[in-house]
């Protein structure tokens, strides 16, 4: 007679088949929680990335928006300018045919004068600005300076005479004012 229980071994192999048989019933209970976990995480990644597609889709168009709204400002600026110097035009051309004919210069002066005061009244309703020089301490944003002259009727640094006429667009320099500026004796 054989006894099952009298085999050492025997036992030892049930109880290992009891154990991995535990072992494979825990670890599958242990995987149903992380992979739900899994599942969530996946399931958020794939929300937040579809967020994030929605999102550079809709700045990529609001950057060729904006390309194309500073592109039409710059067009339509340009052509309310032309539009105003227009004017200015017309006035050469009338001056031009009426001056033909006149040999009188007090005419033609006042003539050159007129245009010339409405070409700077044109382009001042523009934004143009005229920078001051004659008499302004010499500032390097604003003047360039081509000459110094040594005298002491005049502060050092000083601007003391304009050679060419400066001028900005709000407070972006166009063109520095050419100057000669004083210097020390």
């Amino acid at each position: 007679m054989t006894n099952e229980n009298t085999n050492p071994f025997k036992n030892e192999e049930i109880v290992k088949d009891e154990e991995n048989t535990n072992v494979e019933e825990q670890t599958e209970q242990e995987e149903t929680p992380v992979k739900e976990e899994n599942n969530k995480l996946q399931e958020e990644y794939d929300k937040l990335n579809q967020q994030y597609i929605r999102l550079a889709a809709d700045f990529d168009n609001y950057r060729k928006r904006q390309e194309a709204e500073r592109e039409n400002l710059i067009k339509f600026g340009t052509e309310n300018a032309l539009k105003s110097m227009l004017e200015v035009l017309d006035n050469f051309e009338r001056g031009e045919k009426t001056l033909k004919d006149v040999e009188d210069c007090v005419k033609v002066k006042e003539s050159f004068e007129l245009v010339h005061k409405q070409v700077c009244e044109t382009l001042a309703k523009l934004g143009l600005e005229e920078i001051k020089a004659i008499g302004e301490e010499f500032d390097p944003n604003f003047h360039e300076a081509v000459m110094q002259t040594p005298t002491s009727e005049h502060p050092e640094h000083t601007v003391i005479a304009e050679l060419q006429k400066g001028y900005k667009l709000g407070d972006k320099v166009l063109r520095p004012t050419l100057v000669n500026v004083a210097a020390a004796e």
